[in-house]
């Protein structure tokens, strides 16, 4: 499968899978500190970034077909690999066919949804993705300020103000323009679920880490992730998002290098706060919440602009 990627570095090989609407830019809060130990391959998932979409279908399983033509043509089997999102069920789901992958490090997954968490994912995500689709024309002004990221990230981090603002653009573009999106969502919440893998037929270090503010995979479906996983280790990210890379870079770093070194660690040691966290500039909590209503209010009058006849 020919996809866009970017290959940094050198040491063990690494592959990095992004989430639904982003790119291997996603990964740039953390790259330059695995690039300093790994020789890391960042690839555009099929229809996003640089990569043409797929001839066929976009799912969980053509997804993951297309990320192991791609490790045959590139010799790269059994590959250490980190995902995120959508990209980290990928990484399961590769780990779960054998012999793909070796040691993973699955960063919020999707698919473990049930009962009501399944439309609230999906509705919320189409809203926010439709929301930030519309606003393109002035987001580089809205990310360039903790008020903008406030108004409209808190679905996605725990501290979007906090959030570097080129990166936030970066984000807000690649969501804005992935012709795939609408799919593979529906795919997501809707479609085929998660095969489990039996205990014992991962051999490999699996660790699945989670935000414990994860508004998009909410906390409650770790235990789930981790009944279909037996062999899997759980971490837990505090004061953090949907994206640990995003919120708690430094820390994100040191677990997957740890997991990639086959280390045994503690919490405490990969986690190292309070001392070394920069704090952004104070925002109120007021201010949060009225700028997440006013994100609110912006979707729905957005959806109903885009479900009501034309007159």
């Amino acid at each position: 499968m020919a996809l866009h990627y970017s290959r940094r570095g050198t040491g063990r090989a690494l592959l990095l899978v992004h989430g639904i609407g982003g790119s291997w830019r996603s990964w740039n809060p953390i790259i330059d500190a695995l690039v300093a130990e790994h020789d890391v391959i960042a690839v555009d998932l099929p229809g996003h970034g640089a990569s043409a979409p797929l001839a066929g279908p976009h799912t969980i399983s053509t997804l993951a077909d297309a990320l192991t033509d791609f490790l045959t043509e590139h010799n790269l089997l059994g590959i250490d690999a980190v995902g995120s999102s959508m990209g980290a069920r990928l990484v399961l789901e590769l780990a779960r066919r054998g012999g793909v992958v070796g040691a993973v490090v699955s960063l919020d997954p999707g698919g473990f949804w049930e009962g009501w968490e399944v439309p609230f994912f999906y509705q919320s995500v189409a809203v926010s993705q439709k929301l930030v689709e519309a606003l393109q024309p002035v987001m580089p002004a809205l990310m360039s300020t903790a008020v903008g990221r406030t108004a409209l990230l808190p679905q996605f981090s725990a501290r979007p103000w906090a959030l570097d603002a080129d990166q936030a653009q970066d984000e807000m573009y690649t969501m804005g323009h992935t012709p795939v999106f609408g799919e593979l969502l529906e795919a997501l919440a809707h479609g085929e679920k998660q095969k489990p893998a039996p205990a014992g037929s991962i051999t490999a270090p699996l660790v699945i880490g989670w935000g414990r503010q994860d508004r998009v995979c909410v906390p409650r479906q770790a235990p789930r992730a981790l009944a279909k996983f037996p062999d899997a280790d759980l971490y837990w990210f505090d004061n953090c998002g949907h994206f640990p890379q995003w919120d708690q870079p430094a820390e994100t770093a040191r677990l997957i290098l740890a997991v990639l070194r086959r280390q045994s660690f503690r919490k405490e040691d990969i986690a190292r706060r309070p001392a070394e966290i920069a704090l952004a500039p104070a925002v109120s909590k007021t201010a949060v919440a009225v700028a997440g209503l006013a994100a609110v209010a912006a979707g729905v009058w957005l959806l109903r602009r885009l479900t009501l006849p034309r007159r």
